[in-house]
């Protein structure tokens, strides 16, 4: 029987001492580590606005919700975060690897309006899970690791001091174990969830019926698999005529859903080379017109074939990324792809839509190795924005940069407003809480673009050692000269606001790294 999952009212006891004092601890390393590194924001692409030192969670996952508020969330079996749960409340899971017993909060909510924000309550272990926001306003994530696997939880935009909003987890509501799945809403509201490690199904949520645990299975999953894995999160775009476009490796299908039959198969994506994860590129449905009779979707970056594996090697090689990007039009008869190259590699990227309707922004990431623990070393700290009715050779904008890494795990989302926030990247395995970079990955920055800058303060926190885990959340407004106006990581307590330099930039989701 699916049952709702609820924290133990627990008192934590000697915990909230110790918790309290790692707070402490974490705000002194702060000022030691990182006084004297910040300076003024410049570049002419606009600035960054650090919003928050840190929110105490780590961005691995972010979603905006009607209420103009944003889900955070990160694993649950990473260790303590920096933000504790309200109330004395513990959560008890005895199938969590690291702390059966956890005080601290492993999700918040973050109102963008006031820049506060508040803990939220995780049970169940969502690392690299997938969602999508359901016609009702509700998030629905799915799927995770471990004793996360078949879970289903929602949150629901949450009413203006309603403190006791929160996360309801149902145990076991899907029918095959969803780690680096990827959803789909549909036209009818549901969710097509397809893929995962070692799946090579799909299958539908809500289901038709609580005893409905049918999967169907999808071969093409299956044949876009290679050594490395590199067809998990698998890039899905509802086309126009009904069906999904389903891209994995380095191949792609259109698919009735409905009928269970693949009504098309498109030409290899040149090169060879994987796209998807941990070889992790990104990919958008490119904007439509008004009553569209053409659609177009653009997959950019990755890593070269052999890449993950390579950064596994004793002595470490990290192959540049992917610096190319394939571009189709899937609903012409002979379809093929144009290949176009961006102004520098990237592996990990987001890539977001703006809301011009002409633009599309690609931001965070690495230029070499891959997604997953300690593989890749070089971030990509420039977004580019790219413009598709451009000619070719004029198609792309390298902006200033943020100077804050933002490597595995990091998540990017469009605001109401226009402007990005980012957030996240934690390449490492557990919290590394020791060091100035792992307080920057809680925090929480935007970009202000050109034609916002005499209205916001610009500057941004350089951190110098990229290969530490970033906490930081930064909003960055990507309106820029060209602009007008337009959508997934770790934990400090500290709610010191600091300023960062950056130059513009765009994004999207990154990768996760399977567990051996």
């Amino acid at each position: 029987m699916r049952r709702p999952l609820l924290l133990s009212a627990m008192k934590p006891r000697l915990l909230a001492g110790a918790f309290t004092r790692h707070v402490a601890v974490l705000g002194l390393l702060l000022l030691a580590c990182c006084a004297g590194i910040i300076a003024p924001a410049s570049g002419a692409g606009g600035r960054w606005d650090l919003l928050q030192r840190s929110v105490g969670v780590s961005a691995m996952h972010m979603q905006l919700l009607r209420n103009d508020r944003v889900i955070i969330f990160d694993r649950t079996d990473f260790g303590r975060s920096n933000l504790s749960l309200p109330g004395g409340r513990c959560r008890r899971n005895p199938r969590d690897r690291v702390l059966p017993v956890d005080c601290t909060a492993h999700s918040a909510e973050y109102d963008v309006a006031s820049n506060t924000f508040r803990p939220l309550s995780i049970l169940t272990d969502t690392w690299c899970s997938s969602g999508t926001v359901a016609p009702d306003g509700t998030l629905v994530q799915t799927g995770g690791w471990n004793d996360g696997y078949r879970n289903v939880r929602t949150v629901p935009a949450c009413d203006a001091g309603d403190e006791s909003c929160d996360w309801t987890e149902t145990q076991d509501a899907l029918a095959a174990n969803r780690w680096y799945a990827t959803n789909q809403i549909l036209p009818d509201g549901r969710a097509f969830i397809i893929g995962g490690r070692r799946q090579f199904s799909y299958e539908f949520y809500p289901k038709a019926a609580p005893s409905d645990t049918s999967v169907i299975q999808m071969p093409f999953l299956a044949q876009t698999r290679d050594p490395e894995e590199n067809n998990l999160y698998p890039f899905v775009h509802l086309n126009i005529d009904g069906n999904l476009f389903i891209f994995a490796k380095n191949r792609a299908i259109l698919f009735d859903y409905k009928r269970n039959r693949i009504v098309r198969r498109y030409p290899e994506l040149a090169g060879g080379d994987p796209r998807n994860y941990p070889s992790s590129g990104s990919s958008v449905l490119l904007p439509l017109k008004p009553n569209p009779t053409e659609a177009e979707v653009l997959v950019c970056g990755g890593a070269p074939a052999g890449s993950y594996n390579s950064t596994r090697e004793k002595d470490g090689a990290f192959v540049p990324a992917l610096a190319t990007c394939g571009r189709i039009r899937i609903t012409d008869a002979a379809p093929a792809w144009v290949i176009e190259t961006m102004p520098s590699p990237r592996v990990m990227g987001d890539m977001i839509l703006l809301p011009n309707g002409a633009e599309v922004a690609i931001i965070n990431g690495a230029m070499d190795g891959t997604a997953g623990w300690e593989c890749a070393k070089t971030p990509a700290y420039a977004p580019v924005i790219y413009r598709p009715d451009h000619s070719p050779g004029d198609r792309f904008e390298e902006q200033s940069s943020t100077g804050i890494a933002r490597l595995y795990h990091s998540s990017a989302v469009l605001l109401r407003d226009g402007r990005l926030l980012v957030g996240g990247s934690n390449p490492h395995v557990y919290y590394s809480v020791f060091s100035c970079a792992v307080l920057e990955r809680g925090s929480i920055m935007r970009r202000v673009p050109p034609k916002f800058g005499l209205d916001l303060i610009a500057m941004r926190d350089q951190i110098r050692d990229s290969s530490k885990a970033t906490q930081s959340f930064n909003l960055w407004d990507h309106s820029s000269k060209n602009n007008s106006n337009p959508q997934t990581h770790v934990s400090d307590g500290s709610l010191d606001v600091a300023r960062a330099t950056a130059k513009p930039a765009t994004a999207t989701m990154s990768g996760c790294r399977s567990a051996e």
